[in-house]
């Protein structure tokens, strides 16, 4: 069963919007168009998954101020700006926020769909690494208060037996801790523990 890629097209020029909707789909691609960035906040609620091209200077909100707005509210969405009122220091704004090109108008359509694979690689890393993220949350929320507490100190090298005085506890009752650690990260050996527990203290727990 073929991947659906998804296309958001936001641009207020209508004749733009139609001939590179004709020409996306025709190579492949699923494309919703949005007339204004207030449209497309409005009618594309929820999970929204795919690509953006975004026009930079339209009426109302800016392509700049609608990078913002996903940005604010957590949706990690790639993003091409096009523009035929493209400058440097706009560029540079756009890509320091995350946009993945800067497309001037007129662009090439070779130079379009390298960019839109380019975002799709970035998207669908993006959807494995929110994927193990989110199994490494769920994880970690499985582990009992004593069990984090036992991660803590392991990751940041303490061995069983120093541990065990710490917490006033057996060697053989660490052991088991760390055992049930160890099995409920899915970690197969220390340093496969230290990486996952790292992963998981860089996405903000």
């Amino acid at each position: 069963m073929p991947v659906i890629r998804n296309i958001f097209l936001v641009d207020d020029d209508a004749a733009v919007c139609h001939a590179l909707s004709v020409f996306l789909d025709a190579s492949g691609y699923s494309v919703r168009t949005f007339p204004s960035a207030e449209a497309f906040l409005k009618e594309a609620q929820g999970v929204v998954e795919g690509v953006m091209l975004l026009d930079q200077r339209m009426t109302g909100m800016s392509g700049l101020e609608l990078q913002a707005e996903l940005i604010k509210g957590g949706i990690d969405l790639p993003i091409i700006f096009i523009t035929g009122h493209g400058d440097v220091r706009m560029s540079v704004k756009a890509v320091k926020a995350g946009a993945i090109d800067f497309l001037e108008k007129p662009f090439s359509n070779e130079d379009l769909l390298v960019s839109i694979r380019e975002a799709f690689l970035y998207a669908d890393d993006s959807i494995k690494r929110n994927s193990r993220v989110a199994d490494l949350r769920a994880r970690h929320a499985s582990l009992t208060a004593r069990e984090k507490e036992v991660l803590q100190h392991v990751v940041a090298g303490i061995s069983n037996r120093n541990l065990a005085e710490l917490l006033g506890v057996s060697d053989r009752t660490i052991e088991v801790h760390r055992s049930r650690v160890m099995k409920k990260m899915g970690a197969e050996s220390l340093p496969d523990l230290v990486r996952k527990h790292a992963m998981y203290q860089q996405a903000g727990r």
